[in-house]
Parts: structure tokens; C-alpha cells; sequence
């Protein structure tokens, strides 16, 4: 990944440096689109994404990250993200993904590297299906094709499956996976092609002056001024803005594990089964194949809470033991699997589980987008568009992803947080 310099960085903003080596004065006027100049804090899914729609806009960015893009501290992080159109009865979500699909398309042409894999999606229910029944008409108005498959059928079709308990299963088309890491890291580099600067620091805020931020101030103690603001720091949002997000925003502790098949055995790759969920008591997903990491089970259901920069990363006995049975139950040829793998990860979920698109009610030249893990990745692109032209005041805010909603937003159950 290409960096540059801070002497490079102030060369290309067509500003000096005036109190510190960061520093870069505030822009001139707002009146053309050269004239503004936006940090965005976080390279990860949003942030990476925001920025590349500003830098395509030719507004001058400059994205920073302490770790950067993908980094293992880093929600966007790890090797793979379910990509899908479901979201019950949330048409906001189904639209940002229907209009993500060519986004993903077309950041894999400029890279000349696969980034989205079409599996499709079997969700399994072993409870009511109300959450697939109310996305069907959103389905069917975005043309996303579902089928509604027989448990009976199910069995013939997926024989590696013990369908035990699942009285509906249902086949979603348009869905797969994405390569996570590597797209932050490939968001990035497309950053800077496209006039973008990328620096890794972290940033928190600086200076106030009537209302606005005046700067930020990196990890190294500099400081960087620009005229607009974009905190996008996953987990570490409600730390940087505790008074505003700090009960609003909870990072907890995920764990992933891939586990090793048979050899010759290709029931289980992603060429004979499509990603699963299984939609129960717990959500429990997966993702067969995983680029030779190994059949990937993750159990969606929130953990405790985390600090995603100290956190103990070393998956829990419980976790593994819990993972195991599953997998020994609904995928009987693979109960004495090996661990090959094992992560530990965060959420970063809001209380009421929906995306924070917003601007800052004290600093007019700040804005906060957050709140997406466990779905978010997915739209990134769309969102980080929807989040450029709010920006740039063309279009109007998300009630929905609104800050003041979460003050009287009532704390979402297990499942309204599976958005």
C-alpha cells in the first residue's frame, strides 16, 4: 500500500504548515469543490468508502488510520463478510445493498481482483420465518430472487445438512461473500489514485471555535486541520465522543473459528453449499470454503463488552466447545473437525441496532458514521455515497441513522439487532 509523506501531504493540499507539522489552514471558501478539504478518521468499510466518494467528487481528503485499513483490531477486519438483501421489514437496508452490488462490481474492476463470490444464501428456521416473510414484497420489488424451499426438499438438496428442528428453509440468490481485509486495503489504495491522501495516525478531536472543530490531534501528538470532519472509528466512536455516544454504542467480543473438512471431500466447499444461517435461539452463520481458511461458523449473538485496542483476543474454551456442537449437530460429517483458525473480533452495534449517519450537534464540521457491525459491511459503498452527499449537502439525512433518534430509541432484543 502506497503512503506518503506529511511533506507530500501539505504539497498536494496547497497548504503550509503552520503550527504544527500537520497543520494545513482551513480552506478558503467553500465555493468550489477544490476549496474543501475533509479528514475522514478510519479506514475501515465506512470510512474507506466515504472517502473514495469524496476523492471521485475531487474534494480534497485525507483518510487516517491507526492500524490501517483491515487491521485485526479493526471491525472491517478479518477474511470474509456474508453479503445479503434480507433485513425483514428495513426496505433502507435492502436498497443500500441492492445499490451496492455494482459498487463492489466495479471497485473489482479496478483492482483486476475478486472481491465478491455469488454463493447464495440458505437461511434455515427452527423459529418463526416472520423476518423473512416481511422482506419478500422488499424482494421482489428490488428483483432479488428468494425461493421458499420444503424442509423435505432442503434434505435432498443438502445432504451435508441435518435439518433437524427446521420446519422452513428459504434460498436467497442474490447473496455471497466478500473479502473483507482486502477490500479496505484495495478502498485505500483506490483513495489515493483517485487524489486522495492516506496517512496512518489515528485522530482524535482537537481545538473547538464557535461550534466547529478546529483540529484534530493525531496519535503522534501533531495536530491536522481541515474544513470538515468524519469520525468513522467503529468501536472506538463512543470513546472518542463519550458524552454524546458513550451509552449509545456498545463494542462486544465476537469469536469466528474455521474449521478443517474432510479431505476429498467437496460437500462442504463453497462449489456444493451456499453460505447458511441458521436462525434460532441463536443465529448461528457460516461461509463454506473461505479461500482454503476452512468452513468459517460464526454465532451472530452479541457477547460481552470489549476495548477494541486492549482486548484479549484469545478465543474462549466455551466459544470453541459451543461452535463444536453446533457443527456436530447440523453438520453431523463434521462434529470431530479440526480448529484450523480462530478470531476474535468486535461489534460495535447501536441500542436500537440501526447505522449513525449524522452530524455532530455541537460541531457543525463534524460528522459520525457508525453503529454497522455485524451487517454493515456489506453496504459500505452505498452508505459511504449516501454519507458524500450529505456531506456535501445534497441530500437530506436518514431519520433513521439520526443521532437525537437514539435518546428515546428503546434498547433492541437479540434478534431486532440482526439487522
Amino acid at each position: 500500500m502506497t503512503r506518503v509523506t506529511r511533506r507530500e501531504i501539505l504539497k498536494a493540499a496547497g497548504a503550509t504548515a503552520v503550527a504544527a507539522p500537520w497543520a494545513m489552514g482551513n480552506a478558503r471558501s467553500c465555493g468550489s469543490d477544490n476549496s474543501r478539504h475533509v479528514a475522514v478518521i478510519g479506514a475501515g468499510a465506512f470510512g474507506g468508502w466515504t472517502a473514495l466518494h469524496l476523492a471521485r467528487r475531487k474534494i480534497r481528503v485525507t483518510l487516517f488510520d491507526a492500524w490501517g485499513p483491515g487491521n485485526s483490531r479493526a471491525s472491517s477486519g478479518g477474511e470474509s463478510r456474508v453479503i445479503r438483501g434480507i433485513y425483514g421489514a428495513d426496505e433502507i437496508y435492502t436498497r443500500l445493498v441492492h445499490e451496492s452490488y455494482p459498487l463492489w462490481r466495479a471497485l473489482e474492476k479496478h483492482c483486476d481482483e475478486p472481491l465478491l463470490k455469488m454463493q447464495g444464501l440458505l437461511w434455515m428456521f427452527s423459529i418463526d420465518d416472520a423476518y423473512v416473510q416481511k422482506a419478500l414484497p422488499i424482494l421482489a420489488k428490488y428483483g432479488m430472487a428468494i425461493d421458499c424451499i420444503e424442509p423435505s426438499d432442503a434434505r435432498k438438496r443438502y445432504p451435508q445438512i441435518d435439518f433437524s428442528g427446521i420446519h422452513k428453509a428459504y434460498f436467497e440468490h442474490q447473496a455471497g461473500s466478500l473479502k473483507a481485509r482486502r477490500a479496505c486495503q484495495i478502498v485505500c489504495r483506490q483513495v489515493q489514485k483517485e487524489g486522495g491522501a492516506y496517512v496512518e495516525q489515528g485522530g482524535r478531536t482537537g481545538s473547538m471555535n464557535g461550534g466547529r472543530l478546529g483540529d484534530v490531534i493525531l496519535s503522534d501528538g501533531s495536530k491536522f486541520t481541515a474544513d470538515v470532519y468524519v469520525f468513522a472509528c467503529g468501536p472506538w466512536l463512543a470513546q472518542l465522543f463519550p458524552d454524546l455516544l458513550g451509552n449509545k454504542i456498545s463494542p462486544t467480543r465476537q469469536e469466528v473459528f474455521y474449521f478443517g473438512t474432510p479431505p476429498h471431500d467437496r460437500a462442504f466447499d463453497d462449489g456444493q453449499l451456499p453460505i447458511w444461517v441458521d436462525f434460532g435461539e441463536r443465529l448461528i452463520y457460516g461461509i463454506p470454503g473461505s479461500d482454503g481458511r476452512g468452513f468459517k461458523v460464526a454465532d451472530d449473538t452479541r457477547g460481552s463488552r470489549f476495548d477494541p485496542t486492549n482486548g484479549d483476543r484469545t478465543p474462549s474454551v466455551e466459544g470453541i466447545e459451543r461452535a463444536r456442537a453446533f457443527l456436530g449437530r447440523r453438520f453431523p460429517r463434521l462434529a470431530n473437525a479440526p480448529l484450523l483458525e480462530a478470531r476474535v473480533c468486535q461489534y460495535e452495534n447501536s441500542t436500537d441496532g440501526h447505522l449513525i449517519l449524522d452530524r455532530h450537534p455541537a460541531m457543525e464540521n463534524v460528522w459520525l458514521v457508525g453503529g454497522g457491525s455485524g451487517h454493515g459491511f456489506k453496504l459500505s459503498p452505498a452508505l459511504g455515497q449516501l454519507a458524500s452527499r450529505q456531506i456535501l449537502g445534497e441530500s437530506d439525512l436518514e431519520p433513521r441513522f439520526s443521532i437525537k433518534r437514539l435518546n428515546s430509541a428503546k434498547q433492541a432484543t437479540q434478534f431486532e439487532r440482526q439487522r
